[in-house]
């Protein structure tokens, strides 16, 4: 009994390093990421997200596939400055086959604190961002003035969007 008792035991501790093992791999990913972005690396950036990758910005209109981030983003990093995200808190989750992983982090930002989210896959056997979504942390109690300073705007987009569904 002892023996099946060390075993089992024995399986959850390699489960455990193999869990903390792609958790560490991915926040050196995403960390490696920020960075390349605040050093205007455009290649070492790129490398770090799937060919099909997705970038949602803080815009409703940003929606953007890897080919056009790369050309929306390229003139920021030719001028040597992209922008600079930094995590102060990350959560990490790791499917159970560790194919594919998500995320949720707090940055701090120059648009102060912003949320970041996204998934990562494994890309022969290197995690690769596949979905990004940055989105402003707006406090609660500064919601309605948020959304009067964005209503205009938004309800024009709105009748744009729901006209092209037409």
């Amino acid at each position: 009994m002892k023996k099946y008792i060390g075993i089992i035991a024995a399986f959850y501790i390699t489960l455990g390093f193999a869990q903390k093992k792609e958790i560490n791999a991915i926040n050196s990913v995403l960390d490696s990421w920020h960075m390349a972005a605040s050093q205007a690396d455009f290649d070492a950036y790129f490398s770090k997200m799937t060919t099909d990758g997705v970038f949602i910005g803080t815009d409703a209109m940003e929606n953007w596939q890897n080919d056009e981030f790369r050309t929306f983003s390229k003139p920021y990093f030719d001028k040597g400055k992209a922008w600079s995200f930094t995590a102060v808190e990350r959560n990490i989750y790791v499917s159970d086959d560790k194919s594919f992983a998500w995320f949720d982090e707090l940055l701090d930002t120059q648009m102060e604190i912003c949320r970041g989210s996204g998934v990562l896959k494994k890309v022969n056997n290197d995690w690769k961002i596949a979905h990004y979504v940055l989105s402003i942390a707006v406090p609660n109690e500064h919601v309605d003035e948020l959304v009067s300073i964005k209503k205009q705007k938004d309800s024009l987009l709105l009748l744009q969007l729901k006209n092209i569904k037409k």
